[in-house]
């Protein structure tokens, strides 16, 4: 069955004025999200002959996957659609590598910080979201997150800029001696979510390392009284002292989101100061209260990564608002204009509901692909984001299974830099010094810094 666009819209607008007088037309928004689902999975190979599980067709990137599969896990949870749980899941575990880390055989020689981070985002999201459980003889979400973490975490790199993570993991690559704002602001996401789940302070240890960098560098930059600028990265061989201003969405959502998080966990003020600050200043990214990629949308000049950004920082949105509830009155008339206004360009495609880039237009503007289905698909299912339960925490019911020590089984000493673990975590301190032990013996060396 076909969804026109006036069912869309009008869905959308329904559900919108419902949620404005506390009662929500959950059918319609799911039927619409459901053939935005249905869409963006057009462009996945892991169903066809001959494709790879977990990637989608060209000129779609592992990071993007890591991205689509985070966007059904929420949708799972938000819509309440138990379609794909199983082709996510199956997806999940199957890009892990052998190290169960995402760093696998395939994407072991090009991908970057950022790459593995999208996967790791996505598995935190699982954990959080008690999506269904790996097996016992597998990996559970919790593990694969703190995997993501620790991994990532033993690359920073104090050589030059006075720390920080390259853009790139391997020096080969393209990038690899540009710091960036998303490799840097996705650790921290990673630390702040690590520690709420948890009740580990040392991810909020690993949260401060990273902000007070970030602020180091004046990658997060308040460019007037109120108004942070989160700017994009600079060259480590000029000491990360040229600073590329571009602002994207994807940026401030991963930061701004952390920074709910963490004020969440510790209800520090000025974690919560901080997060206000993040949000007024997004409104950079919206045009009568609709979002756009100010960097590059304007001159029609995004390419396939930038649009996907805004699928990430609609996300964020959601899970801000939700964390940190100071920030409900701002963020969420930004969510409901920009889901009526992404459903309003779902009307294009021989399908008659392929979603478009620019959500201004009121219809669609005849640039498709994975990544304007994705935004289309996060922002609307956000408006959920107040009828489901908030992120669960190991203490208030959630069930995956991790190990502090993660990832760091098959790396060097030298290369490993574990977490200074509080009392409460003796026994995955133990864990680590074993791992330690283990791997001065004997380990391969599979990473280069």
């Amino acid at each position: 069955m076909k969804i026109s666009i006036l069912t869309l819209v009008t869905c959308l607008t329904q559900t919108i004025s419902a949620l404005e007088i506390g009662i929500t037309n959950y059918g319609l928004l799911q039927g619409a999200t459901g053939q935005v689902a249905a869409g963006m999975l057009d462009y996945y190979e892991g169903t066809k002959y001959g494709g790879t599980i977990g990637m989608f067709s060209y000129p779609y990137y592992w990071w993007h996957a890591g991205a689509a599969f985070g966007a059904l896990v929420d949708y799972w949870h938000l819509i309440g659609d138990t379609s794909y749980v199983n082709l996510t899941k199956t997806a999940l575990l199957y890009q892990t590598g052998d190290n169960w880390d995402y760093i696998p055989a395939n994407q072991s020689t090009t991908e970057g910080n950022d790459d593995q981070a999208m996967w790791g985002l996505a598995v935190m999201g699982a954990t959080e979201r008690n999506f269904s459980n790996p097996t016992s003889d597998q990996p559970g979400w919790l593990y694969l997150s703190q995997a993501v973490f620790n991994t990532m975490a033993v690359r920073w790199d104090d050589s030059t800029c006075n720390g920080g993570l390259r853009w790139q993991i391997f020096r080969w690559n393209n990038g690899y001696d540009y710091k960036n704002a998303i490799s840097n602001g996705a650790l921290f996401h990673m630390a702040a979510r690590l520690a709420r789940y948890t009740g580990n302070d040392s991810y909020v240890d690993w949260a401060d390392k990273v902000w007070y960098w970030l602020e180091s560098v004046q990658y997060i930059n308040e460019s007037a009284p109120g108004y942070w600028a989160v700017y994009d990265g600079a060259s480590a061989l000029t000491n990360c002292t040229d600073v590329s201003k571009l602002q994207w969405t994807y940026n401030m959502g991963l930061i701004m989101a952390g920074s709910a998080y963490l004020y969440n966990y510790t209800l520090d003020e000025i974690w919560l100061t901080r997060t206000i600050n993040l949000v007024n200043s997004s409104k950079v990214f919206f045009k009568n209260d609709t979002m756009y990629e100010a960097a590059c949308q304007p001159a029609g000049t995004c390419d396939e990564d930038q649009r996907t950004f805004k699928a990430i920082f609609a996300r964020c949105l959601g899970l801000t608002a939700r964390l940190a509830p100071d920030t409900n009155g701002t963020i969420m008339p930004w969510i409901e204009a920009s889901a009526l206004a992404a459903a309003a360009s779902c009307d294009g495609g021989l399908d008659g509901h392929t979603c478009g880039q620019n959500w201004f237009l009121g219809t669609y503007d005849n640039k498709y692909g994975l990544g304007e289905e994705m935004a289309a698909l996060e922002i609307m299912q956000s408006l959920r984001i107040w009828d489901r339960p908030a992120p669960y925490t190991a203490s208030t019911g959630g069930t995956s299974e991790g190990n502090p020590a993660a990832g760091l089984i098959d790396m060097t000493a030298n290369e490993t830099k574990p977490l200074d673990l509080h009392t409460k975590d003796k026994a995955g301190a133990g864990i680590i010094t074993v791992v330690i032990a283990a791997t001065i013996i004997g380990s391969a060396i599979w990473l280069i810094i």
